[in-house]
């Protein structure tokens, strides 16, 4: 049975949600599920705004079926070939064949790398800025490369102003009815699972993303349409000033994320002290994770919300906790800047964590470690305390 709802007049969602996958990328905990969007437009000439998943492919193609009513299917746009969004393209093959394939020069490079049916017949190569009429609407291609894949485009539907943004503004989570974000909580319901979604998917590229956002706001938007997530078409400035903030690796608000790698409980009872003076100091709004216990997407979402952080890990085999190794490692490759960090390290026969944890965080880009260390072996005494309290009083001196 067909699952579709109308963006507008003549533009249809056509595509569907999956709450059985239990990892996005066989990586990401998606406890929510996750929705893979695709849009369908009605003119003249009909044209499909990209595909979905394997695993809801059959619902899909009887969407475009129901909407097209009779009607070929003349284009479909590719505006990022991650096997999420371009699964079926040989399926719509067998059924249009005389679709043209609508990409860019990486675009068709990868389809021949993913997968092995025969389309060279079948495609249409577009560059930035080249254009698409359709009848009454008109389509304009725009290449954003590394946002978060080399082949990425925007395409920019120029009659009724609405942006097919390909993975960007996208969110983790399953839609429920409501399309639009207007029609859903979005702040208590899809923000955190937003803010999980860019920073661990396109964090890397912030650069990239400020290139893009420059390149749209040249142009009106009324509706911006993701490949993942509820469909923007009011109070877009919300969602674009997130992005401009996140891709500027800018903290959404002052706060401390504590994050501790613990063996026995002796850093974990370390850092519940350290949490609790700096509670009596004033600061609001902490998180503290367990390496060990929570997935590393969330600690990352968190860490590019708040503005400070500290690192508490044990020495562990002459180096560092490998949770804790894992993490940092990964904040780097996800180029994470612009914070303030304090380090707290312990280890009973030989200790180097704090030395371990300095390295990984000097080479990162613009991360301030702040602070004289603080550091126990094995677990914290009580004649440490004043030298506890003055590595926080710095700490809390530049929040």
């Amino acid at each position: 049975m067909h699952c579709v709802q109308k963006i507008s007049k003549n533009i249809y969602w056509v595509g569907g949600n999956d709450r059985r996958l239990e990892r996005f990328e066989n990586m990401f905990p998606i406890p929510d599920g996750v929705c893979y969007n695709s849009y369908l437009i009605l003119d003249e000439k009909t044209a499909l705004m990209d595909t979905v998943d394997i695993s809801i492919g059959r619902l899909f193609i009887e969407n475009i079926a129901h909407v097209l009513n009779g009607r070929k299917l003349d284009y479909l746009i590719i505006n990022h070939m991650e096997p999420d969004h371009c699964a079926n393209i040989e399926e719509l093959l067998k059924r249009y064949p005389d679709i043209k394939i609508v990409g860019n020069k990486k675009t068709f490079q990868f389809i021949g790398q993913f997968y092995d049916f025969e389309y060279c017949n079948n495609t249409l190569e577009v560059k930035d800025g080249d254009t698409l009429n359709l009848g009454s609407h008109n389509l304009k291609f725009m290449s954003m490369p590394m946002v978060h894949w080399p082949e990425v485009m925007f395409t920019y539907e120029e009659t009724e102003k609405v942006l097919f943004a390909a993975d960007a503004f996208g969110t983790f989570g399953a839609l429920a009815g409501n399309l639009f974000s207007d029609e859903t909580d979005f702040e208590n319901h899809y923000l955190n699972e937003a803010r999980r979604y860019y920073a661990n998917i396109i964090g890397k590229y912030g650069p990239q993303v400020q290139t893009a956002l420059k390149k749209v706001s040249q142009y009106e938007i009324k509706i911006i349409c993701s490949l993942h997530g509820p469909v923007w078409r009011e109070n877009l400035s919300y969602i674009i000033d997130k992005y401009d903030k996140w891709s500027r690796y800018e903290p959404e608000k002052k706060g401390v994320v504590l994050v501790y790698a613990s063996m026995y409980g002796n850093m974990e009872n370390t850092m519940n002290v350290i949490a609790g003076k700096l509670a009596e100091k004033g600061i609001k709004d902490m998180r503290m994770y367990d390496v060990s216990k929570t997935h590393p997407s969330y600690i990352v979402s968190d860490i590019w919300k708040y503005s400070h952080i500290i690192f508490g890990s044990v020495t562990y085999n002459l180096g560092l906790y490998y949770g804790m190794e894992s993490l940092l490692h990964e904040l780097k490759a996800l180029n994470l800047q612009n914070r303030k960090v304090g380090l707290v390290g312990s280890g009973t026969w030989s200790p180097c964590a704090v030395k371990s944890m300095q390295e990984k965080i000097c080479s990162m880009k613009n991360i301030e470690i702040v602070g004289t260390p603080f550091e126990i072996t094995s677990s914290m005494k009580q004649n440490q305390e004043d030298e506890l309290n003055s590595f926080i009083e710095e700490f809390y001196s530049t929040i």
